[in-house]
């Protein structure tokens, strides 16, 4: 039976700098998507890479007496580096300078000008290099660059142009008849008031300086720097050249994952493009939210950014996945502290599923000599745990297929904390105490089988933490128990030797913290 294919991309960086925990976050959760659906049957493509073209980064490398292909391969070594860290399964890292790429480009630019949705004028306006992005005089904010800020520069080029404004009713109908393109509904309904004011012709070249890809029709022009980036997506597919098998297997991209701030490039211009080429659209666009400090959005011009190897040294990989992925709401930012990290792990990593599996792994060697006996039939508040349970599979597939990875984890976790209380419900200690075996042995199997059932669904999340658990649940050499299939209750067989282990996620004295 053919798997079900599933293709995710996160954009393509900015080597301008070393990434911060902002970028780690859009990684890790196109990540764990990626995993989530690999475990449950897809045959997955999972893309990220690196967008090193543009005047930005030739004006930095020239700063530090490089070439612009010196600058960047030390800093795409280090993205690298990161992913490697952060357990980031990606099957394609594309650079914007791979030849693969630039080809492709340059047949895209090729297409678009012989059919005549590319025609040269010339271009005068506003530009702010850190951003790659024109403005007019009307979209200026202050003087300065609607998004960033930052002081921009009047531009007068000879440049060439997509006729972006003859497709605005085209994009329009399309977004109605599909409404869910554009995830959240706020960014959605951003982009269509965007499109409606009016949307003009795109400037996609430019000649001030020459770090880029060459227009093939007039090397004197490189091809604008989010026409280059964009195209990334299914130049890593093969798109165009004979090599194509994997652009006719996963594309069109089921999910686009962005920052709210690349919204409109991924949106509009590169749904645009493709329908000037009648190629397919992306099934979705998510825009996510950002990650906040107390002071705002965190910026690697501004110096003020969180170095995920920092985090990594000081809390595990896992921890700092987890904490990612359930601080920041779908649609909406979240703010970061360390405290905020810390009291996440020691509330719900420690305290609800560390000291779950630490509890009940102790009682069985304690009360059962380590080996897990046969579960007697449902009594009590065992009926409501094992409905918990058996619910949760479909619950967290719902919120990973819309993307809502910190529901997903929530629902998870709601069944952890259920699993505590019912440990103090049923008080094993006291059954045992008072020679109820059979009683006994249900507890804690059922305990036993929460934790199985936890540990399946929180591994997209957090890929390191299963090899922990399998040996003290005693199902290391079980992958069939690994797996999303297995998740039916019950299926822990009676007998498996249970061994008490490290602890999962020692807790962190806050007063650590304290400078």
């Amino acid at each position: 039976m053919t798997k079900p294919s599933f293709y995710i991309t996160t954009p393509i960086y900015y080597p301008s700098d070393n990434l911060h925990i902002g970028h780690a976050y859009t990684t890790v959760a196109a990540d764990s998507m990626a995993r989530f659906k690999r475990l449950t049957g897809h045959d997955v493509w999972f893309l990220t890479g690196s967008d090193e073209h543009g005047q930005k980064i030739e004006r930095a490398a020239k700063n530090k007496n490089q070439t612009p292909k010196e600058y960047v391969d030390q800093i795409v070594a280090g993205f690298k580096r990161l992913w490697e860290r952060l357990d980031v399964s990606y099957n394609d890292f594309i650079r914007t300078t791979d030849e693969r790429h630039r080809k492709v480009v340059q047949q895209f630019f090729q297409q678009l000008y012989d059919q005549g949705d590319i025609y040269k004028s010339e271009y005068e306006g506003w530009y702010c290099t850190p951003c790659e992005t024109f403005f007019t005089e009307y979209q200026l904010v202050e003087g300065k660059c609607p998004d960033c800020q930052r002081e921009v520069e009047k531009v007068r080029e000879e440049s060439y142009f997509f006729r972006q404004s003859k497709y605005a009713e085209r994009w329009l109908k399309f977004i109605e008849e599909n409404p869910d393109f554009i995830q959240p509904v706020s960014r959605r309904n951003e982009m269509v008031s965007f499109v409606k004011q009016g949307l003009e012709d795109l400037c996609v070249s430019r000649t001030t300086f020459d770090w880029g890809i060459q227009v093939p029709f007039d090397p004197k022009h490189v091809v604008y720097v989010w026409v280059d980036a964009l195209t990334n997506y299914i130049s890593a597919l093969g798109y165009g050249t004979e090599k194509d098998e994997l652009y006719k297997k996963f594309w069109p991209a089921d999910i686009h994952l962005v920052g709210k701030d690349i919204v409109r490039f991924h949106t509009i211009i590169w749904p645009i493009m493709l329908m000037a080429l009648n190629l397919p659209l992306p099934k979705k666009v998510i825009g996510h939210g950002w990650l906040l400090l107390d002071s705002g959005k965190m910026s690697k011009s501004k110096g003020n950014v969180v170095d995920p190897h920092v985090l990594i040294d000081k809390y595990g990989v896992d921890a700092v996945r987890y904490f990612l992925l359930r601080e920041l709401p779908f649609g909406s930012d979240g703010i970061y502290s360390e405290e905020a990290l810390v009291k996440r792990i020691n509330t719900d990593l420690a305290n609800d599923y560390g000291n779950l599996l630490s509890r009940s792994a102790t009682m069985m060697e304690k009360y059962q000599q380590g080996v897990l006996q046969t579960p007697g039939a449902p009594e009590g508040p065992d009926g409501e745990l094992i409905e918990l349970a058996s619910r949760a599979p479909a619950l967290v597939e719902e919120y990973m297929n819309k993307c809502e990875l910190s529901n997903a984890l929530a629902a998870i976790w709601q069944m952890v904390g259920r699993a505590n209380k019912y440990l103090e419900e049923t008080a094993p200690w006291t059954l045992a105490k008072n020679g109820q075996s059979e009683r006994l042995n249900t507890v804690l199997y059922n305990v036993a089988e929460v934790i199985r059932f936890a540990t399946v669904m929180a591994s997209p999340f957090m890929p390191n933490l299963p090899a922990r658990v399998w040996p003290q649940l005693g199902i290391a050499d079980k992958p069939e128990l690994h797996a999303w299939e297995s998740l039916q209750w019950g299926k822990l067989p009676a007998g498996t030797t249970v061994k008490r282990g490290e602890v999962l996620f020692p807790r962190i004295d806050l007063k650590s913290l304290e400078v």
